[in-house]
């Protein structure tokens, strides 16, 4: 198995890890919510030097692609292409919802539970979609604006859905249907890894010249105001 180094800041948490072989070999976090430019080369070089490795003994580089924050997810892209670059190491791009869904699941393990994880987009917006306990998307990412019946027409069907990810707190008290589960589990570098290790097995790349995060949706600029 490749050593891989992954990186996630596709939410307010700024997150690093290095794996081999399926172990997570060294893991760390940013103290603070929304330090991505700061703290990110900090951590993955503290995480290496833990594990003794040196940059050229990576195989490749795990990024979480989204959809999330706008700003968070530039920040990481830029590092891991600039290392890819300058290692000429493969970027494998892994989806954000993918990775929280997947770890849900490892802790639920429940096969008939379909699992939401859920990217805060602000207000009661979130980014979203659904998975089933192997992984497999079963609808389109979307934007959605959770009320109290959302996702009713699977808990009318007796269907248990698990929900998690820093967008699923929010809704606990809107969505209160007995076969919804929450799962109290955000965004972690250490989530990427299977996924990343499944990728890179099957070789599936990204263009590093050209590659861009997942956003989910536009960023919201505002024209500061005049002093005078």
């Amino acid at each position: 198995m490749p050593l891989l180094l992954l990186i996630e800041t596709a939410t307010e948490i700024c997150s690093v890890a290095v794996s081999r072989d399926g172990t997570i070999l060294k893991a760390a976090s940013a103290a603070q919510d929304f330090e991505h430019s700061s703290q990110l080369t900090l951590l993955i070089q503290y995480c290496l030097s833990e594990t003794g490795y040196p940059f050229t003994a990576l195989d490749a580089i795990a990024l979480s692609k989204g959809p999330g924050s706008y700003t968070s997810l530039r920040i990481g892209t830029s590092v891991a292409k600039g290392i890819c670059y300058a290692m000429d190491i493969p970027l494998v791009a892994i989806d954000t919802l993918a990775a929280i869904a997947w770890a849900t699941s490892q802790i639920v393990q429940k096969t008939e539970t379909w699992y939401c994880p859920m990217i805060d987009a602000r207000r009661m917006e979130v980014y979203t979609a659904i998975f089933d306990t192997y992984g497999n998307q079963l609808t389109p990412t979307e934007n959605l604006i959770i009320h109290e019946h959302s996702f009713e027409n699977h808990f009318d069907k007796g269907q248990h859905i698990c929900f998690s990810g820093n967008g699923a707190p929010k809704c606990h008290t809107v969505i209160t249907s007995p076969f919804a589960i929450f799962q109290p589990l955000a965004c972690d570098a250490k989530h990427l890894m299977i996924l990343a290790e499944n990728a890179f097995k099957e070789q599936q790349f990204e263009d590093i010249a050209y590659f861009e995060p997942f956003y989910g949706k536009a960023p919201n600029i505002t024209t500061p105001k005049l002093r005078l």
